[in-house]
């Protein structure tokens, strides 16, 4: 199997982002990059990723998809929510990081994350640094966040963390970002990301 045989055998399988997953429609505009910080927060929680993206379907379909909706939600609303996808078991300090995360996102940024995007000004590290600020948001949440958003911040590219790296090697692609990112178009690479981390599980792959 050739390297590029290999590639698209994972984005077939294993490309799917968390963010299309949750029903996102990924853009550089306020509504999906604050949407994509709230199901990075409810991934970032010790629980199955699937659970996580539910929680985040249901949020969203509730119509908590700003800042400012998911302030005016009550507390019962919330755990309600995110019962109905079987996240209850850390419900409780998510409902509080969710709403302190809102709040910051407001005071912070105006409620429009390309501001600190554009206050990073290219910076990687500083706009890992802000992500991980948001309650709930650690440095492995704020990974998630910029390998799905690299695909609307070009100057972001290419993302692909220690994680990735490591889990490219284990499924015989190349471990080096530079490398792992030539084999697909730019905007395809929070799909590659994926696919490598998911793929890095078959064993009919590595």
């Amino acid at each position: 199997m050739t390297q590029n045989d290999r590639v698209d055998r994972l984005l077939d399988r294993y490309g799917e982002t968390y963010a299309h997953q949750a029903g996102i429609r990924l853009a550089d505009r306020p509504q999906p990059l604050y949407q994509l910080l709230v199901l990075v927060k409810l991934l970032s929680t010790r629980i199955s990723a699937d659970v996580a993206v539910a929680g985040a379907r249901e949020l969203f379909r509730a119509g908590l998809t700003t800042p400012r909706a998911m302030l005016a939600a009550d507390e019962h609303t919330l755990w309600h929510t995110l019962a109905a996808a079987h996240y209850v078991r850390y419900a409780g300090p998510a409902i509080r990081q969710l709403s302190d995360g809102a709040q910051l996102t407001l005071d912070r940024w105006g409620g429009d994350l390309r501001r600190m995007h554009t206050a990073a000004a290219g910076d990687r590290a500083a706009l890992r640094t802000s992500l991980t600020e948001f309650p709930g948001i650690g440095p492995t949440g704020a990974d998630i966040y910029l390998r799905e958003a690299q695909a609307v911040w070009p100057d972001v590219r290419p993302y692909l963390d220690q994680r990735v790296t490591a889990a490219a090697k284990a499924v015989r692609l190349p471990s080096s970002p530079a490398r792992l990112a030539g084999l697909v178009e730019p905007d395809r690479l929070p799909e590659l990301a994926a696919a490598v981390l998911r793929g890095s599980h078959d064993r009919s792959l590595t």
